[in-house]
């Protein structure tokens, strides 16, 4: 038996998250459905290194399967690729340790959203929100650095998610202005690990940072009050990404 490592990215706009559910299209679903073909019709399970959402994307996506076919890494790799369908693609395979683990060896995530402040382009609808109005960028990049070290999210994650410990720690954050479209904004989180929507409630609130709803320092009262309801809304997926996974 030989264990894999595959990265692999994907549109996630007509997919039901990552996570495999009962007659759903999602990410797992798809490759274990090709992985099952390649392997004699036997089942493969993927472990990903973390679950995404309905309509999110991901740009280097980790997960580890077992197989105990005699197949080169790259064979394996050109096989994945012709079975899978076009909104995913895998980048590379490797041949890794039997005790390596790609959601408990993870050390950092990256996720990157995306967001439009000019005028509403149909075209990237399924890419980037489009939020289509103007905000104080110097007051977000401000509230971006409470969000940094470790902190208790429980007042960013999903009101339904019930955690033993919502501490979690962010080790950077940016603002990055897109140079060939000053209208373009990309909001960088790294982090250990993340919970459900927190990456989404936390734009949500950064956004009414921009708008002036909010002060920059507001972040810390959020976090102290560790209630889902102190915090802004859930922002759309689609501005959403997976940028990479850090062993």
């Amino acid at each position: 038996m030989k264990r894999y490592l595959m990265i692999f990215s994907y549109d996630g706009s007509e997919f039901k998250g990552y996570q495999k559910q009962n007659k759903q299209r999602t990410v797992q679903g798809e490759i274990e459905k090709a992985l099952k073909m390649i392997n004699d019709n036997e089942k493969v399970e993927i472990v990903a290194s973390s679950r995404t959402d309905a309509r999110v994307h991901a740009l280097n996506q980790k997960a580890h399967f077992d197989l105990e076919m005699n197949i080169s890494a790259e064979k394996l790799r050109m096989a994945l690729n012709s079975l899978i369908p076009e909104d995913i693609y895998i980048k590379s395979i490797e041949e890794v340790s039997s005790s390596f683990h790609a959601r408990y060896n993870a050390k950092a995530k990256e996720y990157i959203y995306i967001i439009n402040l000019g005028e509403y382009n149909p075209i990237e609808r399924n890419y980037i929100y489009q939020y289509n109005k103007k905000l104080d960028l110097v007051s977000i990049e401000r509230a971006l650095k409470y969000l940094e070290g470790e902190h208790d999210f429980k007042s960013f994650t999903s009101a339904d998610e019930e955690k033993d410990d919502y501490v979690r720690r962010i080790t950077q954050t940016n603002l990055i202005r897109d140079i060939r479209d000053n209208n373009k904004i990309m909001l960088v989180f790294v982090g250990t690990g993340f919970l459900k929507y927190m990456v989404r409630n936390m734009i949500g609130t950064l956004i009414q940072v921009g708008e002036g709803k909010r002060k920059s320092e507001d972040i810390i009262d959020i976090l102290n009050k560790k209630d889902r309801r102190a915090a802004g809304i859930t922002v759309e997926p689609e501005g959403l990404y997976l940028k990479n996974v850090y062993y």
